[in-house]
């Protein structure tokens, strides 16, 4: 049997309504759906291996989130500094 996570998500009427707008938008990259569908689903008091299953990722991917999120809010759902490829600008070494 799975613990309860020890992070307990609960959100204002604006973080609420922020993320089923994210959740529900068309136009939004798929990661950035999904975060939101995290959240909103741990809000709802789901433990991390039932958002795992219903969202089909994996359990890891939840736990990051909902971190990500109960440290910092709206915020900690954007990708963090230095991820990523790094662009080639002109004066940069490379190629």
């Amino acid at each position: 049997m799975q613990r309860p996570s020890a992070r307990a998500i609960v959100l204002s009427a604006e973080e609420r309504q922020e993320l089923s707008a994210r959740a529900a938008r068309y136009t939004l990259s798929y990661r950035d759906v999904q975060r939101a569908k995290i959240v909103l689903l741990a809000a709802e008091g789901l433990e991390n291996g039932e958002i795992a299953r219903r969202l089909g990722c994996s359990v890891e991917t939840v736990r990051k989130w909902r971190k990500r999120f109960f440290e910092r809010r709206l915020a900690g759902l954007g990708e963090a500094p230095g991820r990523g490829r790094k662009s080639d600008s002109p004066g940069s070494p490379g190629r």
